[in-house]
């Protein structure tokens, strides 16, 4: 606890305050200590999208509501979106509180995007044996000519200078990054003057930090007092660590299929319910995610027509041909779905694969099922009657009564029919059967279907 807090119970004590009233006092500053964080952590082990921008925003708010010393950033990643890496910076720069990032474990990295991230920062510290660098700009899928490349990368660089200068860092061999696709070492990186320090752990991080004086990006000057700090993990929100999972270009693209399956299971079962609402969730959970990332829109219409191969496969039987096209043609929309500068923020070709040729399969054995059920002879009701072998009661001249399926029925017949013989039921009107004699042949071939 301390010195004021020691004061003010002495205060209390001196002028003899009731012990519950001073029990309050002393739980209001005990509260008080506990909610003010010395170093505010978060741990960011993904790339670079939306979600992690909202929990580094609200680690931010944090640490200024908590009066923290510092916010402390564990980075590594390899890269990811412009636009939200743009919204990290503009929240790091216009901090209340000093940020560390520190790029840990050794063999960890931050590439791209997370080298303009790392640049940012008021301290830039590194690990041995990590990396960062190669921020060279990109359009995944296309190839750009040389003016677009040039206006990406003349912008690239002019965001690394608008703040690494300020930041006392090299602003040339920060550039270098990007026209020239350049990575650097933890030494590296600390000799030409791109990161402040090299740091075995947290501990000696903070330790190296302590009483050091860092200058703002707005130019006021803070002096750090970190070593033996309490440090205070701030974990990602429940809905956080929802979107970070369903950020997966290859998860979000098999909730989306699963949940078209299972709303295509509903349409060929009605009232199942249970699919249809799994289903309803799936796709809306994908259709969120994906509106966070990058995505074409005509890959969503592939996916779509596949299933209608799929139909159409069972439904005309080509042997497989309409169905490999479907199959195909759900691999390629997979794979132009999200659009992401890194191979971490698009369908990977194995989830592509082994998603598509499974669903395909089931798609085309439901909808045969389907199929073949809707062709069969209905068995039940007024239509199961027809074709049915009947034994005349009482003779049918025109009308009389006929035995069937167990039970009696008004028979109308075009020619007599004596009792006894055998009647086969060609429709049913009003509850009466309409009959015709049928031979010993007839009879067979019935009795046979």
């Amino acid at each position: 606890m301390s010195f004021f807090a020691d004061q003010t119970i002495v205060k209390a004590v001196r002028a003899r305050i009731h012990f519950p009233r001073l029990l309050i006092i002393f739980a209001l500053v005990i509260a008080t200590r506990a909610a003010s964080a010395d170093v505010l952590k978060i741990v960011v082990d993904d790339a670079i999208h939306p979600v992690v921008t909202e929990r580094i925003e609200r680690a931010i708010q944090e640490a200024a509501r908590t009066h923290a010393d510092a916010l402390l950033i564990e980075l590594r990643t390899p890269g990811g979106l412009v636009s939200a890496t743009r919204e990290i910076i503009h929240a790091i720069l216009s901090s209340p509180v000093p940020v560390v990032i520190y790029v840990t474990p050794s063999g960890s990295n931050a590439a791209s995007a997370g080298f303009f991230i790392l640049e940012s920062a008021d301290v830039a510290a590194m690990a041995p044996g990590t990396n960062a660098g190669a921020a060279h700009p990109v359009i995944s899928g296309q190839t750009m000519d040389p003016v677009m490349k040039d206006k990406l990368e003349n912008d690239a660089a002019a965001l690394m200078r608008s703040f690494s200068g300020k930041r006392g860092r090299n602003m040339a061999i920060a550039e270098s990054a990007i026209r020239q696709s350049k990575s650097f070492s933890a030494d590296e990186a600390l000799s030409q003057h791109l990161i402040d320090y090299i740091a075995r752990d947290e501990s000696d991080l903070l330790h190296q930090l302590d009483g050091k004086t860092v200058t703002r990006f707005d130019g006021s000057k803070t002096v750090l007092h970190l070593a033996g700090k309490l440090v205070v993990v701030q974990d990602p929100t429940l809905k956080q660590q929802i979107l970070s999972f369903l950020m997966d270009p290859s998860i979000a693209f098999l909730i989306f299929v699963i949940g078209l399956l299972a709303i295509y299971f509903e349409f060929n079962h009605p009232g199942a319910v249970i699919p249809g609402v799994i289903g309803f969730i799936a796709v809306l959970l994908s259709l969120y995610a994906l509106n966070l990332l990058p995505f074409r829109s005509i890959a969503l219409v592939m996916i779509l027509a596949s299933f209608v191969l799929f139909v159409l496969e069972a439904k005309f039987q080509t042997h497989g041909v309409i169905g490999l096209g479907g199959v195909a043609l759900m691999v390629l929309g997979a794979l132009l779905l999200v659009d992401g500068p890194i191979p971490q923020l698009r369908v990977r070709l194995w989830a592509a694969l082994a998603v598509s040729i499974p669903i395909g399969l089931i798609t085309v054995f439901l909808m045969s099922i389907a199929l073949k059920a809707r062709r069969n002879k209905v068995v039940t009701g007024e239509q199961g009657m027809i074709g049915e072998i009947a034994i005349v009661c009482s003779p049918l001249a025109p009308s009389g009564k006929v035995f069937v399926q167990g039970e009696l029925w008004d028979a109308v017949s075009p020619t007599r029919v004596d009792a006894g013989s055998q009647v086969i039921v060609r429709r049913v009107e009003n509850l009466v059967l309409h009959v015709e004699p049928v031979s010993s042949t007839v009879v067979k071939e019935s009795l046979l279907a």
